[in-house]
């Protein structure tokens, strides 16, 4: 039978293509999900019109293929430290879900052990100490991507084993937390999408100033020995940078053995009662530099959680990100445009007032 206007019309509206893997074709999936809605539109009662529409709908779909798989295996990795969703740590809040895709929880035995943050579609960074007696097990740990909560990862979550760990060179457990940090190579190719997106690190440009506020979120216990509760949401903190030198006086050992190594940076409170803690480790500190996030730290140590005069110690990127740049290829570099932020003129002037407001009311 001939179709009509009419028919097309009456049936086209439900095949809903369009709105298939993030409101494009999508692929191979869009096409066997128009296929399907083809053949569940038009009844079995009309097999002869069934079989011309799947007839021309077929024909479209071989112009239309190899452009979209041309597409789909040129296009780039996405743009980094840019949710496309935005909508406990101690004193922290529930964050919004896909706030943080590149928040990732590194497993071990099935169970949340430590966090990490994704750089590209294979690599994880994360703090050395999470694989303390275990760098050369890869097979206890495994990566879980795209959860919210830990309780309910939902479909839409990824879970990878990991195919082996790179820690730094300089670290060792028994010698301190300098060089803390380790990156993780997962077996497979993850699937990027609204939920897991790499985040930047940051270049030459970006320098951190005290006062400026980040962000920490993680998985972590709420309170020291208090676990987060089911179902476990996902728990967000803003925190400021502390200077250099007042984290180094309050953790000062004495006799020369000052705790803070020239590759670590400190955040949080001095009061106390918000901060990172057990279970956050590895998880990222991160810093918005025009409107793009940067991951400024990985979090690796402190003494207690939320103590007063014990800010969070992190594992600057900076420090590391020629290290991280010879092992982790396509990992993306953001920072400030010429001329503005910290290197600017502007962003000097601005740095030095903060810099004489830090010397005056920050002594320890």
């Amino acid at each position: 039978s001939r179709i009509s206007h009419s028919h097309l019309g009456n049936w086209l509206p439900h095949l809903g293509f369009l709105e298939v893997q993030d409101k494009t074709w999508g692929g191979l999936q869009g096409i066997q999900a128009l296929l399907s809605a083809v053949a569940m539109v038009v009844p079995e009662t009309l097999p002869a019109l069934r079989r011309h529409y799947l007839r021309i709908v077929t024909s479209l779909l071989l112009l239309a293929v190899p452009a979209t798989l041309a597409a789909v295996k040129t296009a780039g990795p996405p743009a980094c430290g840019k949710p496309q969703h935005l909508n406990r740590i101690v004193g922290g809040e529930d964050s919004t879900d896909a706030e943080w895709p590149w928040l990732v929880s590194i497993q071990k035995n099935g169970t949340h052990h430590c966090a990490g943050s994704l750089l590209t579609n294979r690599w994880v960074v994360t703090a050395a100490h999470c694989f303390k007696g275990h760098p050369n097990k890869p097979a206890l740990f495994s990566v879980l991507l795209g959860a919210w909560q830990l309780g309910n990862p939902g479909p839409r979550s990824q879970e990878v084993g990991i195919a082996w760990v790179k820690l730094h060179p300089v670290y060792s457990w028994k010698k301190g937390a300098r060089a803390d940090i380790a990156l993780v190579h997962l077996e497979h190719a993850i699937q990027f999408s609204e939920r897991i997106l790499p985040i930047c690190l940051p270049d030459s440009t970006v320098h951190l100033l005290p006062d400026t506020n980040c962000w920490v979120a993680g998985w972590g216990s709420i309170h020291d020995g208090v676990p987060l509760p089911n179902p476990q949401t996902l728990q967000k903190l803003k925190v400021p940078i502390i200077d250099s030198a007042v984290c180094s006086r309050l953790y000062w050992r004495g006799a020369g053995q000052g705790a803070i190594t020239e590759d670590m940076l400190c955040a949080g409170y001095l009061e106390g009662k918000r901060d990172a803690c057990l279970g956050d480790s590895g998880g990222p500190l991160m810093c918005q530099v025009e409107r793009t996030w940067l991951l400024a730290g990985v979090i690796s140590w402190g003494e207690g959680c939320a103590e007063r005069n014990r800010p969070g110690v992190y594992i600057s990127l900076a420090a590391h990100r020629s290290w991280v740049q010879k092992i982790v290829q396509g990992v993306q570099l953001r920072g400030h445009s010429q001329g503005s932020g910290p290197t600017g003129r502007r962003g000097r002037a601005l740095g030095a007032r903060r810099a004489r407001r830090a010397a005056r009311g920050r002594g320890v």
